[in-house]
C-alpha cells in the first residue's frame, strides 16, 4: 500500500528521517572486503570547535555528490570524515574564555591543567559542526570519524617527525620568521596573508656623524623600530650618496653612531633611496646586516609592545601607539620632515588577524621530502587538477619553496617528541644546531619518553597543525581499509590552502606510501556576497547555514549553491531584504529560493503523477516492437531523459558540478513538467482511451524514476521520499543504494524516428513560443477565448492541433484552409506554417493603441537618454567597461521594442 504524497512538502521532517533510516541502515559504511571497484574521498578537515559556514556547503556538498553517484555505478565507496584539532584557533578561544570567565592565563594553570580544560572545551564544542554536517545530509562514512589528536593518529604524527629528523631532513635553528603578537607563536610563510593597507610613509632625517648641519633623509612606514636600527644602507650605484658610504650616521634615539654601507638590492627610485637597517625587524635588513655584519638589536617583546632597549619612555608601549610616540619626538627634535599617505601591502596572521612581526626565533624546520617527485607528478597530470590553472601556481610554489617553519609556541597540539636531559637542558636549548653528534645521550628523539622521565624535560613547543593534516589520506585508514581505499580518488578543497595542504599531502604520500595520495584534486569556487567581498563572521555578511536550512531545506541549499558555482570562479552569494505579507522585513536568499521552488515543482510533479493511479513501472523501456503505442512527445521526452544521463556523465568526469545542476533543472521544470506534462494531460482525461493513458504512465513513472536517480546525489533527501512514496523501490531498497539503470529508455529504435519525433516536437515548441508571444504583446496572455488561424505547411500538423491548442492556451485552432484575414491581423509565421490571430472581440482596439501609443513614448524617451550617455566620451571612456557594455545591450533593446510596437500599433489602425 503506498502512502499518499501530501499536498505541501515538509523539508525538515522529510531530511531527517531520511538521514536516520540511512544511517540505521550502514549505508554510508564502506566494506573494506568488497570486490567492488573502490572509490574514496577524505573530508578536509574542518577545525574541530568550527560551526558550519557557506564554504563547507558548497565543498561538501560537491564532495557528497561525488560519493553518491559513485554508489549509483555500483562502486564501494568510503568517504572518510574528521575534524582537525586547529592549534592556534582553539588554544585562543580557550584562552579568550578563561579571561573572560575566570580572570585567568594559560601560564597562571599551568601546562598540564590548561591542555585538561581544552580536551573539556573540545568535548563540549567539539561536535558541532559534524552534527550540522550530518544536516546538510553528508554521506560520510561516520564510523570512520577521526580526529587529528587521536592517539593512533597523534602516534603517526610524532613517528613523522622523528622519521624525518633521523633523516636529516628535520634541524633546529635561529631564524627570521613571522611571529603573532597575538597568539604568540612562529608562522609559515603560507599562514601569512597579504593585505593592502593604508598607512603613513614618514621622512626622517639622520645627522651625517662629525659633519655638523649635514643630514640623510630616509623615507620608512616604521618609525617604531628606529631604536633597533644598526645602519643605514644606499645603493653603491646611487651617485647622490656614493661619497657618504663609509661614513657614520646618528640615530636620533637611543641616540648611536651605525654604519653607511652600499647594498645593490636598495632601490634608488623608492621614497629617497636611503634604507635604515633594522636587523631584528624585517626580513631583507637581516640577510643585510648579516652580510654586512651589523648589531641585531629587538626592540619588540614577543606581544608586540616595545621593550627596554628602546628606551624607557617607549618600554611597555604598544607598536603601534609607539608609531605615533616615535613620530611626535622625531618632529620635536626637528628631524620629521613630512608624512605622507601611503599603501603598501602588510602581513597579516591568517589565524588571529592581526599584522604579523619579523622576529629572530629559534624554531624548528623541516626540508621538505619528494620535492621532485611532487612536482612531476602534477606536471605530467598523474595528479589532475581542476581547473588545471592551479597546476602552474603549485609548479611556481614548489620551484621557490622555503623551508618549513614547523615549530609552534603552543601548548594545544602534538607536542614536539624531544627530550633534553636535565643537566644539559639550558645548553641544548639554546644551542644554535641541535643533532645527535653535539648532543650525544643527553638528547632524546622518539614517540615513547626516555625509561627515567625523571632526569628528562621535554621540548616546550608543538607540531604546526598542518604538520599532522599534510598525513591525513593514510594516517586516518588502518590496514584493511588502506589496503582497499588507497590512494584515494578525489580531493575537494579550496584553493586558499593549495600550498598549506594540498602539496604538502602530495610530498608525505610519496615519502610514507610510496603513492599518490589521490588521483583528482577539485578546487572550490571562494564564495562572496554580492560586492564580491569574501564573506566572513567579521564583516557580518554571511548567512548562517543552518537559518537557510530550517528555511529552505538542505537540498534546496544544495542545489542553489550548486547552481551558483561556476568551475574556477567565484561565487556571488546575494541575501537581500524583503518584507512579507504582513508587512515584515525578512532577509531572504533569491538563490536558495530557486532551489526550494525546484524542490516544490518535483514534489507536486510527483503528487500529480500519483494521483492519476494505476501501477508504477521503473523498468519500462522502449524497443521497435512497441513504438506503434507511444506519441511523439512520449518518444522525444525518453530520448531526452536518455540524452540527460549522457551529459551527466560528461559533467561528472570533467568536475562541473554547476553545469550537471542546470541540465537537471532545465530538463525537469522546461522539458519535463512545462513541456511534456502539459503535452499529455489530454491522455490522463475520463475519455481518454485505456491503452494510451497506461502506455504514457508507463513513460510517466519511467523518466520520474530515472530523473529522481540522476538527481539525488544533487537532492537526497527529497529524491529518496518520493521513490518511496511512488513505489519504485524493489523490495524496499533505498534509492541511495539502487544503481542507474544498465540500459538506455529507448532501445533499438531507428535513430530516424527518435529524430523526427524529436523535430515535430520542437516545431510545436516553436510555434507555441510565437503564439504566446503575440497574445502576451497584446495583453491577451491569460485569454484562452483566443482563435488562430493555421495555414499548415506540413501534412502532420492537423495531428498535434489539439495538443497545440493546449499549450498555446487558446479556444480553437483552425487549419482547415480558406481564412481571409483582414487588414492589419497579427500574422506570424511558425515550423508548422503561417499563423493568424484575429483581434476582433478581444480587445478594445482604442483602449489598446492608447497603451501602446504611451509604451512607444516611454520607450522612446528611455532611448534617447541612453543614447546621450553614450555619446558622451566622459561616459564611455571613464565608466566600467561592463556598465557602458550594458547600456549599449539596452539601447539595442529598446530599438527593438520601438519597432516591434510600432508594428502593433500600425495593425490596429
Amino acid at each position: 500500500m503506498l502512502s499518499e504524497i501530501p499536498k505541501a512538502y515538509e523539508p525538515g521532517a522529510v531530511e531527517d528521517k531520511w538521514f536516520d533510516r540511512w544511517t540505521a541502515a550502514g549505508a554510508f559504511r564502506g566494506d573494506a572486503a568488497s570486490d567492488k571497484p573502490h572509490y574514496s574521498i577524505v573530508i578536509p578537515p574542518p577545525n574541530v570547535t568550527g560551526v558550519l559556514t557557506l564554504g563547507h556547503v558548497l565543498n561538501n556538498t560537491m564532495q557528497d555528490i561525488l560519493a553518491r553517484r559513485a554508489r549509483t555505478e555500483g562502486k564501494e565507496v568510503m568517504w572518510l570524515p574528521g575534524t582537525d584539532h586547529a592549534g592556534i584557533a582553539t588554544q585562543s578561544k580557550v584562552e579568550k574564555h578563561l579571561r573572560e570567565t575566570e580572570g585567568l592565563t594559560r601560564r597562571d594553570l599551568g601546562r598540564d591543567e590548561f591542555l585538561k580544560r581544552v580536551w573539556e572545551w573540545k568535548e563540549k564544542h567539539g561536535g558541532i559542526i559534524v552534527k550540522q554536517l550530518k544536516k546538510l545530509g553528508c554521506s560520510c562514512d561516520w564510523e570512520r570519524e577521526r580526529f587529528t589528536m587521536d592517539a593512533e593518529y597523534s602516534r603517526q604524527v610524532q613517528e613523522c617527525f622523528v622519521h624525518f629528523f633521523n633523516s636529516g631532513h628535520i634541524y633546529r635553528g635561529k631564524r627570521m620568521v613571522n611571529w603573532c603578537p597575538a597568539s604568540l607563536t612562529a608562522l609559515s610563510d603560507e599562514e601569512v596573508i597579504m593585505k593592502p593597507q593604508r598607512g603613513k610613509l614618514y621622512y626622517i632625517r639622520y645627522e651625517i656623524a662629525g659633519e655638523e648641519g649635514e643630514y640623510l633623509e630616509i623615507a620608512t612606514t616604521r618609525p617604531e623600530t628606529l631604536m633597533g636600527d644598526t645602519g643605514i644602507a644606499v645603493n653603491p650605484k646611487d651617485e647622490r650618496y656614493a661619497h657618504l658610504i663609509g661614513k657614520m650616521a646618528v640615530r636620533p634615539f637611543p641616540r648611536a653612531e651605525i654604519p653607511i654601507i652600499a647594498d645593490e638590492h636598495i632601490d634608488p627610485e623608492f621614497g629617497t633611496g636611503v634604507l635604515k637597517v633594522t636587523p631584528a625587524h624585517d626580513k631583507a635588513d637581516f640577510e643585510i646586516g648579516a652580510k654586512n655584519g651589523l648589531e641585531i638589536i629587538d626592540v619588540l617583546n614577543p606581544d608586540g609592545t616595545l621593550n627596554a632597549l628602546a628606551g624607557e619612555e617607549f618600554a611597555g608601549m604598544d607598536r603601534f601607539e609607539a608609531r605615533e610616540k616615535a613620530a611626535e619626538k622625531l618632529d620635536g627634535m626637528g628631524l620629521l620632515v613630512r608624512v605622507e599617505d601611503y599603501e603598501n601591502n602588510v602581513g597579516f596572521s591568517e589565524r588571529a588577524d592581526v599584522p604579523v612581526e619579523p622576529r629572530i626565533s629559534m624554531q624548528w624546520f623541516l626540508k621538505y621530502p619528494q620535492l621532485e617527485r611532487s612536482t612531476k607528478a602534477v606536471a605530467d597530470r598523474e595528479i589532475k587538477f581542476r581547473p588545471e590553472r592551479w597546476a602552474k601556481t603549485f609548479a611556481h610554489w614548489m620551484e621557490n619553496i622555503q623551508d618549513w617553519c614547523i615549530s609552534r609556541q603552543l601548548w594545544w597540539g602534538h607536542r614536539i617528541p624531544v627530550w633534553y636531559r636535565k643537566d644539559r637542558a639550558e645548553e641544548l636549548r639554546g644551542a644554535e644546531s641541535l643533532d645527535k653528534a653535539t648532543a650525544g645521550d643527553a638528547l632524546h628523539v622518539g614517540f615513547d619518553p626516555p625509561s627515567d622521565p625523571e632526569n628528562w624535560v621535554q621540548d616546550d613547543d608543538v607540531l604546526d597543525t598542518w604538520f599532522s593534516s599534510w598525513l591525513w589520506p593514510f594516517a586516518t585508514m588502518d590496514a584493511p581499509t588502506k589496503a582497499k581505499f588507497y590512494p584515494t580518488t578525489d580531493l575537494v578543497t579550496g584553493p586558499d590552502i593549495i600550498f598549506f595542504w594540498v602539496a604538502r599531502m602530495i610530498m608525505a604520500g610519496y615519502e610514507f606510501t610510496g603513492q599518490k595520495p589521490f588521483s583528482n584534486v577539485y578546487f572550490t569556487s571562494i564564495i562572496r556576497d554580492k560586492q564580491g567581498r569574501k564573506m566572513s563572521k567579521s564583516l557580518g555578511n554571511s548567512p548562517d547555514p543552518l537559518d537557510l536550512i530550517a528555511k529552505y531545506g538542505a537540498d534546496a541549499l544544495r542545489f542553489s549553491v550548486m547552481r551558483i558555482a561556476p568551475s574556477g570562479t567565484d561565487v556571488r552569494f546575494i541575501e537581500e531584504k524583503r518584507k512579507d505579507k504582513a508587512g515584515v522585513e525578512e532577509s531572504v536568499c533569491p538563490q536558495v529560493e530557486e532551489g526550494r521552488n525546484f524542490a516544490n515543482k518535483l514534489w507536486n510533479a510527483c503528487r500529480f503523477r500519483q494521483m492519476q493511479g494505476g501501477v508504477s513501472s521503473v523498468q519500462f523501456s522502449v524497443s521497435s516492437g512497441d513504438i506503434g503505442g507511444l506519441s511523439i512527445y512520449d518518444i522525444d521526452i525518453l530520448a531526452k531523459v536518455d540524452g540527460l544521463a549522457t551529459e551527466l556523465v560528461r559533467c561528472y568526469g570533467d568536475y562541473r558540478f554547476q553545469e550537471s545542476s542546470t541540465r537537471l533543472y532545465d530538463f525537469f521544470w522546461s522539458e519535463f513538467c512545462d513541456w511534456y506534462l502539459e503535452s499529455i494531460k489530454a491522455h490522463f482525461r475520463d475519455d481518454a482511451e485505456p491503452a494510451r493513458r497506461d502506455s504514457t504512465l508507463q513513460v510517466f513513472d519511467t523518466v520520474l524514476a530515472r530523473f529522481l536517480q540522476l538527481l539525488h546525489p544533487h537532492m537526497p533527501h527529497i529524491t529518496e521520499e518520493l521513490w518511496e512514496k511512488l513505489g519504485f523501490a524493489t523490495d524496499g531498497e533505498l534509492l541511495m543504494r539502487t544503481p542507474l539503470p544498465e540500459g538506455a529508455a529507448l532501445q533499438g529504435i531507428d535513430p530516424e524516428v527518435v529524430a523526427e519525433a524529436g523535430r515535430r516536437v520542437a516545431a510545436i515548441h516553436e510555434s507555441t513560443r510565437s503564439a504566446r508571444h503575440l497574445k502576451a504583446q497584446y495583453n491577451l496572455a491569460a485569454n484562452r477565448n483566443v482563435t488562430f488561424y493555421l495555414e499548415a505547411s506540413v501534412d502532420w500538423a492537423s495531428d498535434e492541433l489539439d495538443t497545440l491548442k493546449r499549450l498555446c492556451g487558446a479556444g480553437e485552432i483552425d487549419a482547415s484552409g480558406g481564412y481571409l484575414p483582414a487588414a492589419g491581423t497579427p500574422t506570424f509565421l511558425t515550423p508548422l506554417g503561417k499563423m493568424y490571430m484575429p483581434l476582433e472581440g478581444l480587445v478594445d482596439v482604442a483602449a489598446e493603441k492608447e497603451r501602446i501609443s504611451k509604451e512607444i513614448a516611454k520607450a522612446e524617451k528611455d532611448l534617447k537618454q541612453i543614447a546621450g550617455k553614450l555619446a558622451n566620451a566622459n561616459f564611455t571612456e571613464r565608466a566600467p567597461k561592463e556598465v557602458v557594455e550594458e547600456n549599449r545591450t539596452r539601447r539595442e533593446s529598446l530599438k527593438t521594442k520601438v519597432e516591434q510596437l510600432a508594428e502593433m500599433l500600425a495593425n490596429l489602425s
